[in-house]
């Protein structure tokens, strides 16, 4: 093997080529140092002596399907000037690692189209050696994002099981990268990242979230200028659910009352959008039944698509409108579950009128990236090291391949 060849096949330069053996099925080359290129690791001084060697062996890229090993005398030396007594540097591999660089690059790459598990068979090593390359080139990448130039972004919280509980997600809406992932869920969550924020002069014009008070009072804290942009989705899915309990509500009176459960089984057609209804399994049929029988139900429904309307509106003028008649038919309505959500909806107006103030901001994209977060979590078959997960999650926007463990 030339000394050229150390370059072309494994990236080492600086070394001369020494020998090569096999020993129990794995190649071992033994390369020594280029003593002209020695310089103190201080000071970066030539005026050094020499304080004895230690060799060292790293695991490098194979040959066919063979490991290949790299053996280096790693000298030690004195510096005159500094006075300091160190190891020199290695160039071909980082400090502290039993891997060259090559290696980590094929490691790295190998990880975009296959599991952790799948790789670590591959190459024949550990999956923790596989699983710490990952972390440590995601930390380089992804551990503290730049905010400084963030202007909108959006909240959010998603379940990650027992074992993992809740992670809270800032995304920049800008790029569609997660900026944050804390640990739990609410306000305190998200204190180390409004210390990040302040630190890096950031100016953030929204902040797209659900109606939770936890994140409105933290945003109000923080970022005071910020304008709150409620998520229609959330708003809805909010609806959906005391229209659900409602929908419980009188299935029950109907029980007690008649004896027949005449709203049983119409709970997923009465979230669905009109749209969205299957003529073919009679749906719609199903559906118009059932409201017949029930005026209250009825008026409810047809109250959640009115409220869905008021974000198909041309402009804010038009949303307005159409939101202060909304509150006005609900408060002035006979069901308590209207009457109250009326409350809601007029107490959180103008962050629900804001989505026309940014062109249709909102948590879209960052529910996108839920739904990539769940996916990540589905094929790795969970993760046991929660720092591990937050790296891969911070990376999903870069993500152009098929997501693995």
């Amino acid at each position: 093997m030339s000394t050229s060849l150390l370059y072309h096949a494994f990236g080492i330069v600086g070394y001369y080529y020494q020998s090569t053996c096999f020993i129990a099925g794995v190649i071992v080359v033994a390369i020594q140092a280029d003593h002209w290129r020695l310089r103190c690791p201080v000071c970066k001084s030539r005026e050094i002596h020499y304080r004895g060697k230690l060799v060292r062996r790293f695991r490098t890229v194979p040959i066919g399907q063979k490991a290949v090993f790299i053996d280096l005398p790693v000298q030690r030396v004195e510096c005159t000037r500094c006075q300091a007594v160190r190891q020199v540097k290695i160039q071909f591999a980082d400090e502290h690692k039993r891997y060259t660089r090559s290696f980590e690059r094929l490691v790295l790459d190998l990880s975009k189209h296959m599991t952790i598990q799948a790789v670590a068979r591959h190459l024949g090593v550990s999956w923790d050696l596989v699983k710490g390359i990952q972390k440590d080139n995601l930390n380089k990448r992804y551990r503290l994002p730049k905010l400084g130039k963030i202007k909108r972004i959006a909240l959010d919280e998603i379940y990650q099981g027992k074992k993992l509980g809740y992670l809270t997600i800032v995304l920049d809406l800008q790029r569609g990268a997660v900026i944050f992932v804390g640990n739990g869920k609410g306000a305190d969550a998200l204190i180390p990242f409004w210390k990040r924020l302040k630190r890096s002069g950031a100016r953030i014009e929204a902040v797209a979230t659900d109606m939770g008070p936890a994140y409105i009072s933290a945003v109000r804290a923080n970022i005071p200028d910020a304008a709150l942009v409620f998520d229609h989705f959330h708003i809805i899915k909010l609806f959906n659910e005391k229209l659900t309990k409602l929908r419980r509500d009188l299935q029950r009176e109907a029980e007690n009352g008649l004896g027949k459960p005449v709203l049983k089984g119409i709970r997923w057609l009465l979230l669905k959008s009109p749209d969205n209804l299957d003529d073919t399994r009679n749906e719609r049929q199903r559906l118009d039944e059932a409201l017949k029988l029930n005026g209250p139900l009825a008026t409810a429904y047809y109250m959640k698509e009115e409220l869905r309307n008021i974000w198909h509106q041309p402009d804010k003028t038009s949303a307005q409108k159409a939101l202060d008649e909304w509150v006005k038919k609900a408060g002035a309505s006979d069901i308590n579950m209207l009457k109250q959500f009326s409350k809601t909806i007029a107490a959180h107006r103008s962050g629900i009128l804001a989505y026309f103030d940014f062109n249709g901001l909102s948590t879209g994209p960052l529910e996108g990236t839920n739904n990539k977060i769940k996916t990540l979590h589905k094929m790795a078959y969970g993760f046991r090291d929660i720092e591990f997960i937050k790296l891969k999650i911070m990376a999903l926007h870069e993500t152009n391949y098929v997501l693995v463990g």
